[in-house]
């Protein structure tokens, strides 16, 4: 697939996803999201890349929806993508966001400006988010006679807690990045230049762990995190530990240890 609003090239042993419509503060539309779609699997089927990394060209990350291109064309009876009617959360039918954030390799958000509307709900599902000093989170939907998306309303609730992200949803407000980390909604928040630098960081140390047991972390996070049968948690973790008992990371890693040690 040729890429009009992304770009994607490999840094390391990661991926680095840019959304690239900087003229409009890379404002979301259908297409960005089957691009991005397509960027991240290709990524996932990559073996020499272990973790992706996505952030935004220019001074925002992501303003939202393009309002005249989703909004308004709707408005005026045609569909601004790929049956998005059908879709969750506006996104094209062929593109289910969460599913695919929660099983692919490792993502980490760098939010290097503005992130409000979809520009944020599409980023709670990723493992790590890391703004940058000048970051800005919205949840605009109030504002624009919406709803949140995406399953923001649980991701939302599990990072912030439920007043907090009541408060952030009711009000449409602007959080800066320094009430953003205070609050959970993200991880760390870092000197603008210096963000990208930290994040493809990261992402190269997560990377350097085995892959299947990365994704076996993942599975067991979306799984167990609002749990609340214990028995059935540990029984999740104790299958795929079972699997990783006979898997060759494992092994090798137990014979590195034993050789150090000897």
């Amino acid at each position: 697939m040729k890429y009009e609003t992304i770009l994607y090239e490999k840094t390391e042993n990661s991926a680095l996803i840019t959304l690239n419509r900087p003229e409009k503060l890379n404002a979301w539309t259908p297409m960005m999201a089957e691009e991005l779609a397509n960027a991240i699997t290709h990524a996932n089927n990559d073996n020499s890349i272990g973790a992706i990394v996505m952030t935004g060209a220019g001074k925002g990350f992501c303003a939202g929806a393009d309002i005249e291109e989703t909004f308004q064309t709707r408005i005026d009876g045609k569909d601004p993508g790929n049956d998005t009617q059908s879709g969750n959360g506006g996104m094209p039918k062929n593109v289910n966001w969460v599913k695919l954030i929660r099983e692919s390799k490792p993502i980490i958000a760098a939010v290097n400006g503005a992130a409000v509307g979809i520009g944020i709900t599409m980023i709670l599902p990723f493992d790590i988010i890391i703004a940058s000093e000048k970051a800005k989170f919205g949840m605009f939907f109030i504002k624009m006679g919406l709803v949140p998306e995406l399953a923001s309303s649980h991701f939302l609730v599990q990072r912030m807690g439920f007043g907090k992200a009541s408060e952030m949803c009711l009000s449409g407000r602007l959080i800066v990045a320094d009430e953003a980390e205070k609050s959970n909604l993200v991880d760390f928040v870092v000197p603008e230049n210096i963000l990208l630098i930290t994040a493809l960081a990261k992402a190269n140390e997560i990377g350097m762990n085995p892959n299947p047991q990365l994704k076996m972390v993942k599975e067991l996070l979306s799984q167990n995190g609002c749990e609340v049968d214990l028995d059935v948690a540990q029984k999740r973790e104790s299958k795929l530990l079972r699997e990783c008992w006979k898997t060759r990371e494992h092994k090798e890693a137990v014979q590195k240890f034993i050789s150090k040690s000897s």
